[in-house]
Order: C-alpha cells, then sequence, then structure tokens
C-alpha cells in the first residue's frame, strides 16, 4: 500500500492531465481499503458519493499507479484488466479471500465494509 496521505498529489499522468478533486477523493479512498480487502469501481464511487464505475476507472488508469490499485476490482471479483499477474501476487501476499480454484477475488468475503 502506498505510504501517502489523504490530500497528496499522485504526480501526472500521461500527457500531463491535472488531478481533479474528484480524481483525489477516488485515490484517497483506494488508499483507505485495508489489506486483504477489495471494493469494486462502483463501490469506490459509492463511497465517494460521485461519478460510476467508469469514471473510478478512468481515475485509476490514469493516477492509480501510486496507490494499492490491486484493492480496486471489477464487480464480479475480476482484478484489473492487463495487471491479472501482478494483482493475483499482491492477493496471495495479503490473503484476500479468493473462490476456490479461480482468479477471482470472493467478493462475499472480501468485500471491505467502508467503516
Amino acid at each position: 500500500m502506498s505510504e501517502s496521505s489523504p490530500g497528496r498529489r499522485y504526480g501526472a499522468p500521461r500527457g500531463g492531465a491535472h488531478l481533479t478533486d474528484y480524481a483525489e477523493r477516488v485515490l484517497d479512498a483506494v488508499e483507505r481499503i485495508p489489506s486483504g480487502r477489495v471494493l469494486s469501481y462502483g463501490d469506490v464511487a459509492e463511497y465517494v458519493a460521485e461519478g460510476g464505475p467508469r469514471q473510478v476507472g478512468a481515475v485509476m488508469s490514469a493516477w492509480g499507479g501510486g496507490v494499492c490499485w490491486w484493492r480496486v476490482i471489477r464487480a464480479d471479483g475480476s482484478p484489473p484488466p492487463g495487471h491479472e499477474t501482478r494483482a493475483l501476487r499482491h492477493y496471495a501476499e495479503e490473503e484476500t479471500p479468493m473462490r476456490p480454484r479461480s482468479p477471482r477475488v470472493d467478493m462475499s468475503r472480501a468485500r471491505w465494509d467502508g467503516s
């Protein structure tokens, strides 16, 4: 997990775009997800009370490398597209509950309640 604290700047993505207030709220929410827990992209949008899964995905694609990106997954428990191998290593290290004989996270056991 990133060692940053809320309010930190996350560095500009490709093209030099500036971090928006929404993006900062999304990244701050992601940093709060405990080890071994996950949220779906839609869960993060609900947590910050704005946007939806696609908007969260866009933030994670642009700036998510500085936070625990593997803890934000698809609602079906699939790891972030294109990063499956690295995400699976993180899940094993953090003892994230997984579906039996599957590369998917068990959302019923691993979903963080936001508290």
